[in-house]
């Protein structure tokens, strides 16, 4: 987060948003928050997963992530502009339409769960705003080692992840090994789904629909698992956030791939 507030111009960020009209706004709503969380509930009915399962792959439907394109990516066609505004976007309606959706949904299986919005707000402000501001105004007060820092940033923040999750999965190797194929079916589903609604909603070019597209892919799976555990006691959702936490990763490791040179030559513009 940090490394993206280093490279997020605030003009840029504005101009993002201001290019799309409500009918823009309505389809990256249903695109982001509802129709991930409807799919995640119709798979739910489609595939025999438990009430736990369940709950863990709808919060991860419900909970938009945190759309860290690598620079990879970025060189391969997407705008991490657009990315970071995305991003800081979802985060702002967070608060709003999770503790909306998912009042609604455990109402279709008559129970009643309130999440308080001020306690989304406080998650996102420490975890995402708060770190963004820091690598935005280090770009304002030193641009030169800004510029110089930021790959080692990346690099560091990388690592990091990439060793907490290997200790998280080591730790429940058992859950994962009792993983059922339905949990997975419903899991590359749900991931292909988030894909999807992009391709069919979002307006653009070519690198705009691309980038919104995988950006929706990166579910909160962090922020799904912590709602899951503390408003619906649902610690069995952990393999099911886990296996999507898995699916993503494969899937940023092949995007790259799939998107052939000439595309280089696009532009990364909304």
């Amino acid at each position: 987060m940090v490394s993206i507030g280093m490279s997020l111009h605030w003009p840029e960020l504005i101009a993002n948003w201001r290019r799309l009209d409500w009918s823009g706004w309505t389809r990256l709503l249903l695109a982001t928050f509802i129709l991930p969380a409807t799919v995640a509930l119709i798979l739910a009915r489609i595939f025999p997963l438990t009430l736990h399962q369940t709950a863990g792959l709808f919060m991860v439907g419900a909970t938009p992530g945190a759309p860290l394109l690598t620079r990879n990516l970025a060189r391969r066609g997407f705008n991490m502009n657009l990315a970071a505004s995305y991003q800081v976007w979802g985060a702002v309606m967070t608060p709003i339409m999770i503790p909306l959706m998912t009042f609604l949904a455990a109402k279709l299986y008559d129970r009643d769960i309130w999440i308080p919005p001020r306690v989304l707000a406080w998650q996102i402000i420490t975890k995402e705003f708060v770190p963004l501001l820091v690598g935005m105004a280090l770009m304002h007060l030193a641009p030169a080692f800004s510029k110089k820092a930021q790959q080692a940033i990346n690099l560091i923040g990388n690592a990091v992840l990439i060793l907490v999750f290997a200790l998280l999965l080591w730790k429940m190797r058992h859950q994962l090994m009792a993983v059922t194929p339905w949990v997975v079916a419903a899991v590359v589903l749900l991931l292909i789904s988030s894909i999807a609604v992009m391709h069919l909603l979002a307006r653009g070019d070519a690198v705009t629909v691309r980038t919104f597209a995988v950006s929706n892919a990166n579910r909160h799976v962090g922020l799904a698992l912590l709602i899951s555990g503390r408003y619906m006691h649902s610690f069995e959702a952990l393999p099911v956030v886990a296996c999507y936490a898995l699916a993503v990763a494969v899937l940023m490791a092949i995007a790259p791939k799939i998107f052939r040179p000439k595309e280089l030559t696009q532009s990364a513009t909304v």
